[in-house]
């Protein structure tokens, strides 16, 4: 027994013996390390040199660069991008925007033409694209486990090939990949801002951890063991933690919404650099449509407006619809149909689509859904100028352009209950209402049964109101907001 604490103090010695070389190592390899980085930095500066050329004037061009390796989609976040460098090239004359894409099938004017075809956006000055190759590495199907970690270091690759063929001035992200960040910051020596339409980890999401609900990337498996669920919940506030110190990085931080707002500032802890810029929105050329009372009602349509992506849960659509066909069985109603509307970006939207469509058959509706996948901008205006309904169904979407779109055109929306929908669009105008919310099959049902029950009269007010409140979601108003607050970046 008297030799146990004699034990004890040789195991100390022995401890605090190799704690100072552990320390010591320690040190080298972290000077080693900062000698590393900051040789890459200079390397990177002096590449960035001998790219450099100058412009007409004499002056060397300030080059603006965004990260959106999926330019070419037709999405809400895609608009965002190009009225952001319609914005800069109106108001910087001696810059040059360039675009960091993975749409290698497709050409530079091609997508610019996309730009103007589906979202009617002229640029005035060209844009320089750098085709990346390695946009595989952000794909969620390369990662079926801990894919936000895998996507997130999949970006900084993705990044680091960018930032080589490309060293930026201004480097914005405009499509959440937040941990570029500090790349093109410390390694790139850019100033840095970024556009967040979503927070990649969410106070929300842990939530639906912690409860053990079912819900999106939440796995019946990982709900159905309280370990497991343990196990991502620690994994989840990591990566959450990670997220935060990559999203303080930045210079400027622009977010799209309220709810956006509120889980940026949780997370990234930036409020001093943290604005809401309402993404743009083509209200005017939808406010063109004429809005007159309803007279001779041969049909009603049902459109949605959205990419064919998981979290926009169209199954919860063509299901809402399948009921509201069974309370409308009278003969002597006008026919009803759901239009589907939205961009595919890749075979995986497309597989969805086939997807959507056998569950219309099993369902019974088929012959009553349309699906019109990367349409014309004038085809998806006139489908908004003839309905009755526009139907948004994405649980916490962080806007909700297509929302917006849809009261602007005259329609009455029913939106989901949470989210950009209920915290910025669909809010009293006025004292009145401008659109209606639900929340499960159920009542999206009954709340499209009631909007088809209302008078004229009555659905003409609503859509007037709405019509009225979407100005503030107006292209001019994004240009205003997002100029004031990208303005630290050109200082």
């Amino acid at each position: 027994r008297a030799a146990a604490p004699h034990q004890w103090a040789e195991g100390c010695l022995l401890l605090s013996s190799l704690l100072i070389p552990a320390l010591f190592l320690s040190g080298i390899l972290c000077l080693c390390l900062f000698v590393l980085l900051w040789g890459i930095r200079l390397w990177i500066q002096q590449r960035k040199k001998q790219l450099a050329s100058s412009g007409t004037d004499g002056k060397q061009p300030l080059t603006v660069a965004f990260f959106h390796p999926y330019c070419n989609a037709g999405g809400g976040g895609e608009r965002v991008l190009w009225c952001a460098i319609r914005t800069l090239q109106k108001k910087y004359k001696n810059i040059t925007c360039v675009v960091y894409t993975g749409d290698r099938d497709v050409t530079g004017e091609d997508i610019i033409a996309g730009a103007l075809r589906r979202f009617n956006i002229k640029l005035s000055h060209p844009v320089k694209f750098v085709f990346l190759e390695k946009r595989y590495l952000v794909e969620a199907a390369l990662y079926p486990y801990f894919t936000l970690l895998g996507q997130s270091l999949g970006s900084v690759l993705l990044g680091w090939e960018a930032l080589l063929k490309c060293i930026p001035d201004v480097y914005i992200d405009s499509m959440g990949y937040a941990f570029t960040l500090p790349l093109f910051k410390y390694m790139g020596g850019c100033r840095v801002g970024c556009y967040v339409h979503y927070p990649t980890i969410s106070t929300d999401m842990l939530s639906v951890v912690r409860n053990q609900d079912t819900r999106f990337n939440n796995a019946a498996f990982i709900t159905n063991s309280p370990l497991v669920s343990k196990f991502k919940l620690v994994y989840y506030y990591l990566f959450a933690f990670l997220y935060g110190l990559v999203g303080s990085c930045s210079d400027v931080v622009m977010v799209n919404s309220s709810w956006t707002l509120n889980h940026i500032l949780s997370l990234w802890r930036s409020a001093a650099c943290t604005s809401v810029v309402y993404p743009p929105c083509d209200v005017q050329t939808f406010l063109d449509i004429p809005l007159e009372e309803e007279k001779s009602i041969t049909k009603y349509s049902i459109v949605s407006v959205s990419q064919f992506r998981p979290e926009k849960d169209h199954p919860l659509q063509i299901r809402a619809f399948a009921k509201l066909l069974e309370k409308r069985r009278p003969v002597q109603q006008p026919p009803l149909k759901l239009i589907l509307i939205g961009g595919c970006r890749n075979q995986q939207d497309e597989e969805r689509v086939n997807k959507l469509r056998r569950l219309c058959e099993e369902l019974g509706v088929a012959e009553h859904v349309v699906f019109r996948i990367n349409i014309p901008f004038e085809e998806l205006k006139q489908h908004l100028g003839e309905a009755t309904i526009g139907l948004h169904t994405m649980w916490n979407e962080h806007f909700g352009i297509g929302v917006v779109e849809c009261m602007a055109a005259g329609t009455v929306i029913l939106a989901h209950n949470s989210g950009g929908p209920k915290l910025d669009i669909v809010v009293p105008y006025e004292g009145h209402i401008t659109g209606f919310l639900a929340e499960d099959e159920d009542s999206y049902a009954e709340t499209m049964a009631r909007i088809l029950s209302l008078s004229p009269e009555k659905r003409l007010e609503i859509r007037e109101k709405a019509r009225q409140s979407v100005h503030r979601f107006s292209d001019r108003h994004f240009e205003e907001t997002f100029l004031l607050s990208v303005e630290p970046l050109f200082k």
